[in-house]
């Protein structure tokens, strides 16, 4: 070997050095990609494990080991149960410690009910009385209301005279108001399929076919279209909006046997709190157009691109989440504990900055001097840090993911020092989105893509009624009974948040 080398030029053994360099530096790369794909997959794999094992209460793991339980029980054991069940039914009714009862609330009706000592009480004089209440309930009452109405006609027979029969939801249909918000409200509001409603109506023998249900909730919700186009449009002219998505799976799918993913488009406005449900068959960049053409002010999302064109507009301020971003860093945790948990502790700052305005109820202009004085530095401090540790972090690690995520929307994550009604995440939005998964568990899916859109118009008044703390289905009985007569010009006093008492509520 060493006599072959010998025997080589000079330009012959630089070529070989040569190549050896650049098989060791192109060994080394592939070294180096192999060490960031191996930490990048376990990081992955942490964060899936913590998933599966972390705490999680909804989740349920079963006991593979679990023997079976017998079919029944000693003799000896079960009157030894029934021993213990009596002392603690006797322990129940005589409890220790008791803190009182709630108070029972003033609005409800009382039924009362006079309890006098057995026996011969003529001889005997009342002295006074103890009452103790307890709140009761009966289920929903069915009931028939029947119109009479009278036929008149003059002495001479010339004409006839009736009284005139009230606005009805349904023309000539069977519901009344109250029944139409009872199913729409047990639907949307309390996540009940309308064939569990329909096991309702037949355990107090009333039958009625599905199809008939079905119907039913058509034509109240049509009834709200007005009321919705309203909303629409007064929406469009918000100065601050929180916009976000979810899925909705529709029957009307081009593929046979496929349910179509659409998209529910949500506009959430902080300072009115007023909610709009869009429907959408697609989650393109496009669709918000119909909606943020000629908006002007402040617009929060979270990180999907499809905002991105309308955030770059000079009379839009872009606002991003701070919670999508604490998310990116917590699932961090496992990939690299020591700057995760530094990133979150600084987040966790900012938030005690918002509690403290909360619990303190300051104005926006006294919220706002306090996120300048408090909240800043936190922000300064922790956008230097990322700045500096961007650099040695690998970018396909959780970690460098979280980095980057926060890094690129710096400007957008700062924003909301602005102004003192800026939120600083879009909470306020996921949490009016919430109930439209709840019912994708329960009813799964809608049976087209105008059922989906339907559908929106109730999520929308009921997510107002909700942040209004307005009774849902008060409202829509109202709303049902009166918004085919009133004036179009006074449309608006039927929003959740408009609504008054009055006798008919």
């Amino acid at each position: 070997m060493e006599t072959a080398l010998e025997n080589l030029s000079k330009e012959e053994l630089l070529e070989l050095v040569s190549g050896r360099d650049e098989k060791i530096r192109t060994l080394s790369q592939e070294t180096s990609k192999k060490d960031e794909r191996i930490e990048y997959l376990e990081s992955q794999l942490a964060m899936y494990k913590r998933m599966q094992f972390g705490q999680k209460r909804e989740r349920f793991e079963g006991d593979p080991d679990q023997t079976f339980l017998p079919f029944g029980a000693e003799p000896e054991i079960v009157e030894q149960k029934q021993e213990e069940v009596r002392q603690k039914i006797e322990y129940t009714r005589k409890r220790p410690g008791h803190r009182g009862r709630a108070k029972l609330p003033a609005h409800l009706p009382v039924e009362e009910i006079e309890i006098h000592p057995e026996g011969d009480l003529s001889e005997m004089v009342c002295i006074g009385k103890e009452i103790t209440e307890e709140l009761e309930c009966e289920p929903a009452k069915f009931y028939i209301r029947r119109y009479i109405r009278y036929k008149y006609t003059p002495k001479n027979g010339d004409g006839v005279k009736i009284g005139e029969l009230p606005e009805r939801v349904i023309d000539k249909g069977i519901p009344g108001a109250g029944l139409l918000a009872m199913v729409l409200t047990g639907k949307y509001m309390d996540h009940l399929p309308l064939y569990r409603q329909k096991q309702i109506f037949a355990r107090e023998n009333i039958r009625i076919a599905s199809s008939t249900i079905e119907g039913w909730t058509k034509e109240a919700l049509i009834k709200l279209e007005p009321l919705y186009e309203q909303l629409v449009f007064d929406t469009k002219s918000k100065g601050y909006l929180q916009v976000d998505e979810t899925v909705i799976k529709v029957l009307d799918s081009e593929k046979k046997g496929a349910a179509h993913q659409g998209y529910y488009w949500v506009y959430h406005s902080p300072l009115d709190r007023t909610v709009l449900f869009d429907y959408n068959p697609s989650r393109g960049g496009h669709v918000p157009k119909s909606m943020l053409d000629n908006f002007k002010g402040y617009l929060q999302t979270d990180g999907y691109a499809a905002y991105d064109k309308y955030g770059k507009r000079k009379d839009i301020t872009h606002l991003a989440c701070w919670a999508h971003a604490r998310r990116e860093f917590e699932k961090a945790l496992q990939n690299d504990r020591p700057r995760a948990q530094k990133a979150l502790l600084m987040i966790q700052e900012l938030y005690k900055v918002e509690r403290k305005a909360k619990e303190e109820k300051l104005s926006p202009d006294k919220i706002k001097e306090l996120r300048l004085k408090e909240s800043l530095p936190v922000i300064n401090d922790m956008g230097r840090w990322i700045f500096e540790e961007i650099k040695d972090t690998l970018p396909k690690s959780q970690i460098g993911k979280a980095m980057a995520y926060a890094y690129a929307r710096w400007d957008m994550l700062s924003a909301y020092l602005r102004d003192g009604n800026l939120q600083i995440d879009n909470n306020l939005i996921e949490n009016a989105i919430r109930p439209v998964a709840l019912g994708r568990k329960n009813y799964l899916f809608a049976g087209s893509h105008e059922a989906a859109q339907r559908s929106a118009m109730i999520y929308s008044f009921f997510a107002i009624c909700k942040k209004h703390e307005v009774n849902p289905f008060q409202w829509l009985r109202h709303t049902l009974l009166h918004i085919a007569s009133i004036n179009h010009k006074n449309l608006k006093e039927l929003y959740p948040q408009n609504l008054k008492k009055s006798t008919d509520l």
